[in-house]
């Protein structure tokens, strides 16, 4: 399916906005895609290198964003925080497919309300995950060899040095202000904790082990939900990734173990890590690319109105192969 109308990125000019606009070029070379950014002359750098873009501001203090009415979009992407839901409200007024990424499990709760007002103006894609589904996804993958799965452990390590950007740091900052508790799902009941509750040890690929603790993340209750297990923890630790203590880039790193049985009901369990040298952008940039290709249509049916979340709508072992095209790897965990 061709779009005449433009993909409209808010924060397209940022790294996880401009890395998205790049893969669904490389995807969709006559996609039209509108950055958006408060700095224009960073965004027409952005689209001038993309080539079939444009670039424009926008206000998103306005529920219009600023933007002339005889602006037209195929669907917005808020690859920044859509502070006043305006971006939304955009894309609702006009019927168009909208996906976010920075509304944490701690401040969803106005966009779900939001959202579900008018569920039937047009489909709404909350991606505010880690790397926006990506890990989900390939958890998801992982999961097909179970017939039941009883343990969710996932172990991210964020580099000191990868911070993602300015937009990126304040959301972090607005997520870190909101709660410094986390989320586990125990014997199948969702519940906070804190302290040395919340505390948990993050192993590295190369055997180091870095102090973490859990975190309140759309992942743990999309595991949760998708696949049953009733034991569900994300845990996530800052500090020096195993790529730059060889010397080389900030790493991204994700170490993923899962118990249960087989679908025999013989007990498996498995434990991998995802890895991508280049850190958090190019998974990030690829979890926003996934989810626009599917809200347009570009793979898959066509997505209802409502509100969805990444793993409903992308197919983990398609979101697995497009990992691996970008550079990320898949490595057995046993010993480590």
């Amino acid at each position: 399916m061709e779009h005449a109308k433009s993909v409209l990125i808010m924060g397209g000019s940022g790294q996880a906005g401009a890395a998205a606009a790049a893969v669904l070029r490389q995807w969709h070379p006559t996609l039209p895609l509108t950055i958006a950014g408060r700095d224009l002359d960073r965004a027409q750098r952005v689209a001038d290198e993309l080539g079939a873009a444009t670039a424009v501001t926008i206000d998103l203090r306005q529920s219009d964003l600023g933007l002339s009415a005889d602006h037209g979009h195929s669907a917005v992407v808020a690859a920044v925080w859509d502070s006043g839901l305006h971006g939304l409200r955009y894309a609702q007024d006009r019927g168009l497919p909208y996906l976010s990424i920075s509304n944490g499990l701690t401040d969803i709760a106005p966009e779900v309300v939001a959202g579900g007002r008018r569920a039937g103006a047009a489909p709404i894609l909350l991606a505010s995950h880690w790397y926006a589904g990506v890990v989900v996804l390939a958890v998801l993958d992982f999961a097909r060899k179970f017939g039941r799965i009883d343990t969710i452990r996932v172990g991210a390590v964020l580099d000191e040095l990868d911070s993602g950007g300015p937009a990126a740091l304040e959301d972090m900052r607005r997520l870190l202000a909101a709660t410094s508790a986390g989320l586990v799902r125990r014997d199948g009941v969702f519940t906070w904790v804190s302290g040395p509750d919340a505390q948990a040890e993050v192993a590295s690929v190369d055997g180091t082990i870095l102090p973490g603790q859990s975190i309140p993340t759309l992942d743990l209750p999309s595991l949760a939900i998708a696949t049953g297990a009733p034991n569900v923890r994300f845990a996530c630790a800052v500090g020096e990734s195993a790529g730059r203590r060889r010397g080389e880039a900030a790493s991204t790193e994700v170490r993923i173990d899962l118990e249960g049985t087989d679908l025999t009901g013989t007990p498996l369990s498995t434990s991998r890590y995802l890895i991508h040298p280049e850190g958090q952008r190019p998974l990030t940039a690829l979890g926003i690319a996934l989810g626009v290709e599917r809200l347009l249509g570009l793979r898959g049916e066509a997505v209802a109105p409502g509100i969805h979340t990444p793993e409903a709508l992308i197919d983990p072992a398609y979101a697995v192969k497009r990992m691996r095209e970008i550079g990320a790897t898949f490595v057995d965990a046993r010993g480590k």
